[in-house]
Order: structure tokens, then C-alpha cells, then sequence
């Protein structure tokens, strides 16, 4: 191999050094941060024996309860499902709207953006507060919390991958005299639709877990079980109601992982 092709010594000190650099300053930031912020390290240590007594509790599972638990978790997932279609139909325009390389109005792209950021900043639990009070507890709220929560996230990754298509054919149908709903139906769409479908199956595997978590505040689900269950101290149904949602987790998991490798 010719030597000269090889890194120079000095160029792999000053990576060197620049790399010992970075990690003092991420170490400096990371002390400062507990420091302002109060984090007791030790704490965690100190009741750590707490936590085996947790497992514990759970490692004797009522088997019994898995019956219960078979309807509430069919309705997580049917509300995840839901909810992730809902955003994801709302999203597709509005991403469209947002693209740069597809919208040349700056004032029409900054109020998109503007709201699909405001979507983004409210959490999903605040979102699930509010349609609890306004549709009622139960899995209504949680559909309309995940379509929500999806419409924000898919909106954000659907554009940004517009915007790093092949500008070639736009410009071939403009010049064929074709208007913006050809060019989206016969140029865009073509190129993104693989990566639309990936991230829709990513924001489902997110919202089967996020669903979990809105039960607490009454919006369907497992959750609620799983509220029940820690409220009553009956660790044995938690346990069973986390083997059931890891279950679920695994089997979508796999599944969406088989359609991005056939899309792919």
C-alpha cells in the first residue's frame, strides 16, 4: 500500500485531541446538569434493594388474569391502528404544503410549519387530558390523543423527505406543462412512497406503547389495567399485563420489520 495514501501522525493527534476534547466537555456538561438539577446518583444505589423486591413480586405472574387482559390489549392496538391512519391521512397534505422544493411561498410554508410545530410542542398526555374532558374516558379520547400525536410526528418526517427527492422529474412534467396535482401524484408520490410506508409503521410500533401510558389518564386501553393493577398492589397482574404488552410489542415489531425489508 502506498504510504502516501495513509493518515499523517499529525492529523491523527489533532483527532485525537480534539476527541479527548469533547468527551471532558460532554462529561463537564453532564456534571454541571445533575448538579443544577438536583439528580441524587446514590439514591439510586441506596434502594436498589426496593426494586428486586418489585420484581419479586412480579416473578409469580396470576395467569388467570390473561384472560381479562386479551380485550384490552385487542383495543390498544385497534386504537393505535386507528389513531396512526387518521394522522397519517391529515399529515400527507399538510407535509406537502411544507415542502420547500414543492411550495415556493415562504408565507404559506412558515404558517404550516409554524402549526405543525405547535402540534408537536403539546404532550401527548396533555393531549389525552383534553379529549378525555371532551369526548368522555374511553377509547375514543385515545384515538383522537394518538391521531393527534401521529399528525405532528409524520407530518415532520413526510416533508423532510419530499424535500430530498430527485428534482429531475418535477421539472421534466413542469416543462410537459403538467400542474402541482400531477406533479405530486406522478413524481413525488413514486419516490417517497416506500419511506411513507416505513414511517407509518414506525409511528404504529410508538403508538402501541404510547397507548399503554394514556390509559392512566382514562383514554383507553390497557393502561387502564395497568393503573388498576399498581393502584391495587397486585404486582402478579402487572406482571402479566407486561408480558402481554412486550408480546405485542415483539409480534409488531417483527411484522413491520418484514414489510420494510419487502418495500426495501
Amino acid at each position: 500500500m502506498d504510504n502516501d495514501l495513509l493518515p499523517k501522525r499529525p492529523f491523527m493527534q489533532k483527532y485525537h485531541v480534539k476527541g479527548i476534547g469533547y468527551s471532558v466537555l460532554f462529561l463537564f456538561l453532564l456534571w454541571g446538569s445533575s448538579i443544577m438539577t438536583g439528580v441524587e446518583w446514590g439514591e439510586f444505589f441506596t434502594n436498589l434493594d426496593q426494586f428486586f423486591d418489585l420484581l419479586g413480586r412480579m416473578a409469580h405472574p396470576a395467569w388467570e388474569y390473561t384472560n381479562i387482559v386479551i380485550q384490552p390489549i385487542a383495543e390498544t392496538i385497534q386504537m393505535a391502528l386507528i389513531g396512526t391512519t387518521i394522522g397519517t391521512l391529515i399529515a400527507i397534505p399538510f407535509s406537502i404544503l411544507a415542502a420547500r422544493n414543492l411550495i415556493k411561498n415562504s408565507v404559506v410554508r412558515g404558517i404550516i410549519r409554524f402549526i405543525l410545530n405547535l402540534v408537536r410542542t403539546i404532550p401527548d398526555l396533555l393531549l389525552a387530558a383534553l379529549f378525555v374532558a371532551i369526548v368522555g374516558i374511553g377509547a375514543t379520547a385515545g384515538v383522537w390523543t394518538l391521531a393527534v400525536f401521529s399528525f405532528g410526528m409524520i407530518s415532520k418526517l413526510f416533508y423532510e423527505t419530499i424535500e430530498t427527492i430527485d428534482e429531475e422529474p418535477l421539472e421534466a412534467l413542469r416543462a410537459a406543462g403538467a400542474n402541482n396535482t400531477q406533479v405530486v401524484v406522478f413524481a413525488v408520490i413514486p419516490q417517497v412512497l416506500n419511506s411513507f410506508v416505513s414511517y407509518f409503521l414506525y409511528t404504529f410500533e410508538i403508538n402501541v406503547r404510547a397507548s399503554t401510558v394514556l390509559g392512566y389518564l382514562g383514554a383507553g386501553g390497557i393502561g387502564v389495567y395497568l393503573q388498576r393493577s399498581l393502584s391495587s398492589f397486585r404486582y402478579d397482574q402487572t406482571a402479566v399485563i407486561v408480558l402481554a404488552i412486550l408480546l405485542v410489542v415483539i409480534v409488531i415489531d417483527a411484522v413491520s420489520n418484514n414489510l420494510r425489508e419487502r418495500l426495501q
